[in-house]
């Protein structure tokens, strides 16, 4: 059963339909939508601030969400997907966005709706990732546009087939 511990006087609320693998870690003032999937040796630590996660996403294996004391949040909007040991650290990501495998998205750094972080990609504090682009590097620099509605499209289908395979586990 996934760790759940209210700290601060903050007890995480996790939507309906919403699976939490054994070992998922939800600490503090998190709130979670409905039909997403916090997958093994996730964290998500609201003790420091707030970590908001909208619905239809998925936080893969390992990935750690934190935040700034008193400084940052983290916004997660919905249909997002979120790659195996990613760190987003007080940041906002936006409706149908996509961050790759091991990518760190710093405080304060914005991931436009429906744009793709690549794999191992480092998006600095502040950063604006422009909505329907691809950016990849250390540190993550724009490389091209894509389709909006393709973009949708697939992370869609991502959101949805973690959500199968959470059916799995149940």
């Amino acid at each position: 059963m996934a760790l759940i511990k209210s700290v601060r006087g903050f007890t995480p609320q996790i939507g309906e339909n919403t699976f939490l693998a054994d070992n998922a870690t939800i600490i503090g003032d998190v709130v979670i939508g409905r039909d997403c999937s916090i997958w093994f040796n996730t964290v998500l630590r609201g003790d420091v601030n707030s970590i908001r996660i909208g619905n239809r996403v998925n936080v893969q294996d390992g990935t750690v969400i934190h935040t700034l004391y008193e400084k940052s949040v983290a916004e997660i909007g919905d249909d997002v997907s979120i790659g195996h040991n990613v760190v987003i650290h007080g940041a906002k990501i936006e409706h149908g966005a996509l961050i790759g495998m091991g990518a760190v998205v710093l405080d304060h750094a914005v991931v436009g709706n429906g744009a793709l972080i690549a794999a191992g990609s480092v998006v600095l504090s502040g950063a604006h990732v422009e909505p329907g682009s691809i950016y990849a590097g250390v540190p993550a620099k724009f490389v091209k546009k894509i389709d909006p509605e393709q973009s949708l499209e697939i992370n869609q289908k991502i959101a949805k087939n973690y959500l199968f395979y959470s059916s799995w586990y149940r």
